[in-house]
């Protein structure tokens, strides 16, 4: 059972009513005895990177080599066969990323980009290879977001 605080009897009792609440700029006031008894006051629990390997050196990218290069099912209700490989980081930490785009030239022992990043409905993917970097080549024939897939700017003669 709950028991009250031995001084709360010392403290003053008013018959004055509470004002109606208005509109006020001024923040909340403290929390409130009861708050603080269930616990209020816990510091809230920090949030996991996405992309662990790369927040913990703080690189925007790592450059790593492919371990195995295979195909994924995806998470229901989708259905296809995800490219991904295995890269050992230059860190010594192996990971699972996804290659974008259509087709790609990752075999094993391919030198790699790797970015931060997860695929949304491929499990414990959470990074992804960058296009036309190191040895993996940009996608071919891509004319809409070239900047993403690595692919050069065709030419206007052909």
């Amino acid at each position: 059972m709950f028991t009250l605080h031995p001084l709360w009897r010392f403290l003053p009792r008013t018959a004055t009513a509470a004002a109606p609440r208005t509109f006020t700029a001024t923040s909340h006031p403290a929390a409130t005895f009861n708050q603080v008894r269930r616990g209020c006051r816990k510091p809230q629990p920090k949030r996991k990177p996405e992309s662990p390997a790369m927040s913990e050196t703080h690189n925007p990218c790592m450059k790593g080599v492919c371990l195995k290069v295979f195909v994924m099912a995806p998470k229901k209700p989708n259905s296809a066969e995800r490219k991904v490989a295995r890269v050992r980081l230059s860190s010594d930490k192996v990971v699972t990323a996804y290659i974008p785009g259509e087709g790609h030239n990752a075999q094993q022992h391919s030198v790699v980009l790797v970015r931060g990043g997860r695929s949304q409905d491929c499990p414990g993917v959470k990074y992804h290879l960058i296009r036309g970097a190191l040895d993996l080549g940009g996608v071919p024939n891509r004319s809409t977001s070239r900047s993403k897939y690595g692919t050069k700017k065709p030419k206007k003669g052909l």
